[in-house]
């Protein structure tokens, strides 16, 4: 069991992500893009604090480096895709976010010479395909918000990559609420350097943002802290892809969304690659195998 720690700890990450694509579109209504960021990392620096406030006293100088250059990277990758979804349509900026999880094996190659693995390459390409199908709408321009979010993507990348590499020696845990912390205080500077301090405490507005506080922030990203321990950095950003897969499959059971020929082939897609990566398609192999014997 412990060899799947990863993978369904990364499964469960996606799916919340998924689910707070709902949320996401609700908050948006009654706040800022940047009081979204600072409230739900302001959430998730409060609970993780609470209930692990007596690890904090073991915290080592080494854990809060990491930490904090994770909780950097995610604020800006976040603040560059929140920017970004202002000049683009949200299902190019989704699908170039997704572009991640290409980039990731690559950073491992050209930073520290990592040999890259073939079949969690094909395995990625195939995931972007799928993302691209479910996702992108035909269009050629190419805007600011593009750039922006392809910025995005290289962010969200080296946040996989890094956390990859720093949960090898740390405690996941502790380094989850050093980059929860780092990013918070960010996103309480920002709101107040743009005079966004102004915040609605309407009821349909909080629960939303409260959703995305403890479950899209602070559960999901110490799941993916904790998982990122026990699997590749290319095959949690080829799980973590399947974000837009579930996205789908909440936006159809909550909002009604009609499912569609281009949908189901780029789900197929998503869910393949997993396969690939996963299997690297032993079991083709083995069957080759049976029938020349």
């Amino acid at each position: 069991m412990r060899k799947y720690i990863g993978e369904i700890g990364l499964l469960i990450t996606a799916i919340i992500w998924g689910s707070g694509f709902v949320a996401s579109a609700v908050s948006l209504e009654y706040y800022t893009p940047y009081q979204i960021l600072a409230g739900r990392f302001l959430i998730g620096i409060l609970i993780l604090t609470i209930v692990f406030h007596k690890r904090l006293k073991k915290v080592k100088k080494r854990t809060m480096i990491s930490g904090a250059i994770l909780g950097i990277i995610l604020y800006i990758a976040f603040a560059l895709q929140t920017v970004g979804l202002q000049y683009t349509t949200p299902s190019k900026n989704a699908f170039l976010t997704a572009v991640n999880v290409v980039i990731v094996p690559f950073i491992g190659f050209v930073i520290y010479k990592k040999k890259i693995d073939l079949f969690e390459l094909i395995g990625a390409v195939m995931a972007i395909t799928g993302v691209a199908v479910l996702s992108l709408k035909l269009s050629s321009e190419i805007n600011i918000g593009d750039l922006l979010t392809l910025c995005c993507a290289f962010a969200f990348a080296f946040h996989i990559f890094y956390t990859s590499k720093f949960v090898k020696d740390e405690d996941p845990v502790l380094i989850t609420v050093i980059q929860m912390m780092t990013a918070t205080v960010i996103g309480l500077i920002v709101v107040v350097l743009k005079g966004e301090t102004s915040f609605s405490v309407e009821a349909a507005g909080l629960m939303p943002l409260i959703y995305l506080g403890v479950f899209s922030t602070t559960l999901a990203f110490l799941l993916q802290t904790v998982a990122q321990k026990y699997i590749t950095e290319t095959k949690a950003a080829i799980i973590l892809s399947t974000e837009s897969f579930w996205g789908m499959a909440f936006s159809i059971v909550i909002l009604s969304e009609i499912l569609t020929f281009k949908m189901t082939i780029g789900a197929v897609l998503i869910l393949s690659a997993i396969v690939v990566s996963e299997t690297k398609v032993g079991f083709l192999r083995k069957n080759k195998i049976k029938e020349l014997i």
